[in-house]
């Protein structure tokens, strides 16, 4: 089989994101056993499969001391990217970025965002079909309209992104829930591939025990 074509001309590296404090989970989730892994292990082995290099963000008590592939998270998810991002070498010319919580994101996955990249896109999510009607509400549970849902997609991770444009994005200190949104904000062109039913975000325990199903564990 012949290589993709950003193998051999882009330089990827990954961030995975395993900072959080899984305050819904009740515990933090990256930790927990999966099939005789942690969570964290399965989302960077997937991560190091398609990168030349693999930072892992993770809560400062769990920092291996000198260990230059780990860095210590932030108060926010956008600052615990940040973080991972310093980390990445200059030679790198695309990133991407993946929460340590969906441990099922296969080598195809990483293979679409990546290559969406580097057909010229600033970035690439993988986006599932919405199959519920949603509603945007006020504040006081008013309904305001409801949006085509044709036109809508539930977004996960691995995203990718020209490495110039995500620090540039990131340069602005913003917020955002992903990086995408932080991309999009700059006026960047974000295309969306196929995501995978079967790359679920463990985010509550049942989560967790769907996993472990999967796995036979």
């Amino acid at each position: 089989m012949p290589l993709p074509s950003w193998f051999v001309s882009d330089t990827v590296w990954t961030i995975v994101v395993a900072g959080g404090s899984g305050q819904r989970f009740g515990r933090p989730k990256q930790f927990e056993d999966l099939g005789g892994r942690r969570v964290l292990d399965w989302a960077v082995a997937a991560a190091s499969d398609a990168s030349a290099g693999v930072v892992i963000v993770l809560p400062a008590a769990d920092v291996e001391r000198g260990n230059p592939h780990q860095v210590a998270g932030g108060a926010t998810r956008s600052e615990s990217v940040r973080n991972g991002l310093a980390a990445v070498p200059n030679s790198a010319s695309i990133v991407c970025v993946h929460d340590a919580a969906r441990p099922f994101a296969t080598s195809a996955l990483f293979s679409a965002v990546i290559g969406a990249v580097a057909a010229g896109a600033d970035g690439a999510v993988p986006g599932l079909p919405v199959a519920d009607t949603i509603k945007v509400v006020s504040d006081d549970g008013v309904v305001q309209h409801t949006p085509d849902r044709s036109a809508l997609v539930a977004v996960q991770t691995p995203q990718a992104f020209r490495a110039s444009v995500l620090r540039q994005a990131h340069a602005q200190q913003a917020e955002g829930t992903d990086d995408a949104s932080l991309v999009e904000a700059l006026g960047g062109r974000v295309v969306v591939v196929a995501g995978d039913v079967r790359n679920r975000k463990i985010t509550h325990p049942d989560d967790l025990a769907w996993a472990r199903g999967e796995v036979g564990a």
